[in-house]
């Protein structure tokens, strides 16, 4: 789990199944001592895994990405330049889940574009 130690959420809006999202990263966070040490690059798995705690953080419900359409990444992250950034995800209810469009950004530069498919996962007993 990233949320509360990797990135923080400072505000969430949620109007007609688009949540706009501002984040804020850690740079100190220990992830980036081998990611690069010198150079921190935030990882593009932790870029989705982001995206899936801000789902389950407004739904309410754990979910897995079953099927990823596509995952771009298009610029790196430096969290010591851009530890503030934001997200923008569009949501479609699915009869298990949740299609998505989510862009990931620092103002005008996109890091990252993902479309797919999250499905609701069962509780653990």
């Amino acid at each position: 789990m990233l949320l509360n130690d990797f990135f923080y959420i400072r505000s969430l809006q949620n109007e007609a199944d688009t949540l706009e999202v501002q984040l804020e990263l850690n740079p100190a966070h220990h992830i980036f001592e081998g990611h690069f040490p010198g150079q921190p690059v935030v990882p593009g798995v932790c870029m989705v895994q982001m995206i899936k705690e801000i789902l389950e953080q407004t739904l309410e419900k754990r979910v897995q990405l079953e099927q990823a359409d596509y995952i771009k990444f298009l610029s790196v992250i430096d969290p010591r330049v851009n530890a503030s950034l934001s997200a923008e995800i569009s949501l479609q209810y699915t009869s298990n889940g949740v299609a998505v469009n989510a862009v990931l950004r620092k103002e005008t530069v996109i890091s990252l574009k993902l479309r797919g498919n999250f499905v609701f996962k069962q509780a653990v007993a």
